[in-house]
């Protein structure tokens, strides 16, 4: 009689589980797994009272499982996975399936608890029911005979017995036999006690990542020295990272990801030698990476990403040859330079240095990591231009270089290499725009922000390049002659300035003149003191639009100086001192004072901003300026600071203020003028930072006003929600104001009032008398 029937894979068959099955009474295995077979689970295997081992996975069995194939007394293993099974356990699973070693469930859509007694029972060895809709509190009954080797039961509801703790963890500490778990992706709440380390050093695998754990990780975890990968992601964990966690020494994953712990990366990671992914990414961890990650030599991904990190990237890291599938570093407050160890890592696929404070040039090693096929390194501080090296990576398809300070031409050697997305945007780079490769198509490429761009593609719609057609290349014998004749010119010139006479000094004494090679820096208050507050026993001379006083400017006496205070009461004021400018321009004379240098009377004293009128920054103005302008009176504004509707011949107005005000505010806030170069007919100061609105608002903030963790207010539990603004709050705030204040149309600007309500609002925010 059969005993044995086995038509694995088998994809020929179709149509269900036939009955005449229930007629091979003498039958010990039956495996149909991956065949294909649909239709209900058939109600005849109770009938097969020697069955030992059965086998439907990876089928389209659907509905309940009957009941009476519970009764099948001498089943020791079932493997049902990946069906569409459903229905609920009978909690006298255990009793009427007293041999059962294996049960595999998973991928189903059963529902309801798990048996008590069924994680206890001493034959279960293995139970998988991973990804089903299994509910309810997780109890080992009795723990003394449990027998567990392997529990799989990610992807479920259950849930704590307690929400305050993991009492699961102490019952489990039974299972001296346990080698995996698998609990992710459930409903468990509560802490780890420190049973945690008395779980079996036979456990190579546990995963609880995915559920709502809190409270900080048992120092005991150090005990789990059979531990192969660790994942304890996407959860609540807070506190520092016990040292303890270098005695797993036998580690290839450890996942930490998502949670908040805080605190310096312990040096002890260093001690996992056999280490090959270490993920801290997204959590709260402070300090300086340890340079002791350098002893894991088999590292092939490291991801420290969205933490606070700070200070040099140690130069060990790029000593770990193995790296091959990621170094990502992002989103942390990494300075210095990238260290020229860079290029050790030949082998590796993504560099990621992305939202940090690096500087410096780009190191020429990088190019010596040829498998490299993403880097970014956006939003630093890199300056300089694009190493040629960078054109032997041959394998890149991904290159972010954009929010830096690159200068010069784009290289053409980005033309060559593979590039599927190009973004190189907000930086300085000048000159023509490819037109091969990925500059081919506008839609892989970003260049925004690089006003002195030009060319490419006309989906670019970039100026096109002044021509500059090489002339004829001269012969030789011109560039002879033309050598020659400055040759013979320098000799004359040395010649007649050797043999001229000079003119005697007349030397009536120690005549001093203040004649500075450079346009002096002189304050008002200089100016103050070196006439006695402009005594009456200084004044020189006064005419109708000036008054002419002597001064000092040094304590010696030596510098003896004219100073004319303009009087701009007067209407012609103004065109009598761009007069006087010509005269002395264009003439010279022993007799004539020379023009030193000039003062505004603007004084910023105790960081206090006195601004002056329109008429005297006109003064200060270049000579392009005065040139095009007739007067003072002629333009209501500075290019670039002045409202829109000025240019359309609107009157003064207080909303034109409020535009010039918001436009100087973003100015502080960025660092960036309205005229700089970056800024064209696509993007104005405002429109910049009004893009950069949100969670990027602090990418444009000038770093010297961000501070490393200042918080305002706080109170200890960061959980909490308070009042109180931090201080990237308050920059974010001003960016908000500035916005506001420079709208294009001036019915959409904040009023004053309100912009001092606000401004009160953040100071007392930040001295912490009020909430906001």
């Amino acid at each position: 009689m059969l005993n044995f029937l086995s038509l694995h894979k088998n994809i020929d068959l179709e149509g269900g589980i036939p009955t005449f099955i229930a007629n091979l009474t003498l039958l010990d295995t039956l495996s149909l797994g991956h065949c294909q077979l649909g239709g209900r689970f058939p109600d005849v295997f109770h009938q097969l009272t020697k069955l030992r081992r059965l086998a439907f996975s990876g089928n389209n069995l659907v509905g309940t499982i009957p009941t009476s194939f519970y009764n099948c007394s001498s089943l020791e293993l079932a493997y049902l996975f990946d069906n569409r099974l459903t229905g609920r356990l009978p909690s006298n699973l255990t009793s009427t399936m007293p041999r059962l070693a294996a049960l595999s469930l998973s991928v189903n859509q059963l529902t309801g608890p798990l048996p008590p007694s069924l994680l206890g029972s001493p034959q279960l060895n293995i139970l998988e029911a991973e990804d089903n809709y299994l509910s309810g509190k997780l109890v080992i009954t009795p723990r003394n005979s449990c027998n567990l080797e392997f529990l799989f039961l990610s992807g479920n509801s259950f849930e704590s017995e307690k929400d305050d703790e993991m009492k699961l963890i102490d019952d489990l500490s039974f299972c001296r036999k346990l080698r995996k778990i698998y609990l992710s992706y459930n409903q468990f709440k509560g802490f780890l006690p420190e049973s945690l380390g008395n779980l079996s050093t036979t456990l190579q695998i546990m995963s609880i990542a995915s559920n709502h754990i809190f409270g900080g990780l048992p120092s005991s975890i150090g005990n789990l020295i059979g531990l192969t990968d660790l994942d304890m992601s996407s959860n609540q964990f807070t506190g520092t990272l016990p040292v303890t966690i270098g005695n797993l020494t036998n580690l290839h994953r450890l996942n930490l990801m998502n949670n908040s712990f805080s605190g310096s990366i312990p040096s002890s990671l260093g001690n996992l030698s056999l280490l090959l992914e270490l993920y801290l990414t997204s959590n709260e961890f402070t300090g300086t990476i340890p340079s002791s990650l350098g002893n894991c030599k088999n590292l092939i991904r490291l991801n420290l990403e969205q933490n606070n990190l700070t200070g040099d990237i140690p130069r060990q890291l790029f000593e770990i040859s193995s790296l091959s599938i990621s170094l990502n570093l992002g989103n942390n407050q990494l300075s210095g330079q990238l260290p020229i160890e860079v290029g050790n890592l030949k082998n590796l696929n993504e560099i990621i240095l992305s939202n940090n404070r690096l500087s410096g040039d780009i190191p020429s090693s990088l190019g010596s990591c040829s498998s490299l096929q993403n880097l970014d390194i956006s939003y630093n501080l890199f300056s300089g231009s694009f190493p040629s090296s960078l054109g032997t990576l041959r394998a890149l398809e991904y290159l972010d270089a954009s929010q830096n300070n690159f200068t010069g031409e784009i290289p053409t050697y980005l033309e060559v290499i593979p590039l599927k997305n190009l973004n190189i945007s907000f930086n300085n780079l000048a000159g023509e725009v490819p037109r091969k490769g990925v500059f081919a198509n506008a839609s892989s490429i970003s260049i925004l922000g690089n006003s002195q761009l030009c060319g490419g593609m006309p989906e670019l719609q970039l100026p096109k390049c002044r021509s500059n057609k090489k002339k004829n290349k001269l012969s030789l014998a011109v560039i002879l002659v033309i050598s020659l004749g400055s040759v013979l010119l320098f000799v004359v010139l040395v010649l007649f300035f050797a043999c001229y006479p000079r003119k005697k000094k007349v030397e009536d004494g120690p005549q001093k003149t203040a004649s500075w090679d450079y346009l002096s820096q002189v304050s008002y208050n200089m100016l103050y003191n070196a006439t006695d507050g402009f005594s009456t026993e200084n004044l020189i001379g006064e005419g109708s639009f000036s008054s002419v006083y002597k001064g000092c400017l040094d304590i010696d006496g030596v510098n003896i100086v004219a100073i004319k205070v303009l009087n701009l009461h007067h209407r012609s004021g103004f065109k009598s001192f761009i007069s006087e400018c010509d005269a002395l321009r264009n003439t010279r004379h022993i007799n004539l004072a020379k023009v030193i240098t000039c003062c505004s009377g603007i004084n910023f004293q105790d960081m206090v901003a006195h601004l002056g009128d329109f008429g005297l920054s006109k003064i200060l103005q270049s000579e392009y300026q005065h040139r095009y302008n007739n007067s003072s009176a002629g333009v209501r504004g500075t290019i670039g600071y002045a409202a829109p509707e000025y240019g359309v011949g609107s009157k003064v107005s207080k909303n034109a203020d409020m535009y010039s005000y918001g436009i100087m505010l973003l100015e502080m806030m960025t660092r960036k003028k309205p005229t700089d170069v970056m800024f064209g007919e696509e993007l104005s100061l405002h429109s910049y930072a009004e893009n950069a609105m949100g969670d990027g608002a602090l990418k444009i903030v000038d770093p010297v006003l961000l501070k490393d963790d200042q918080k305002i207010g706080l109170t200890t539990n960061k959980k909490e929600t308070t009042g109180y603004l931090n201080h990237g709050r308050c920059l974010h705030l001003l960016l908000e104001i500035g916005v506001s204040c420079s709208m294009e149309s001036p019915q959409n600007r904040m009023d004053i009032a309100s912009v001092i309500q606000q401004l009160r609002l953040i100071k007392n925010a930040i001295l912490g008398n009020s909430t906001v």
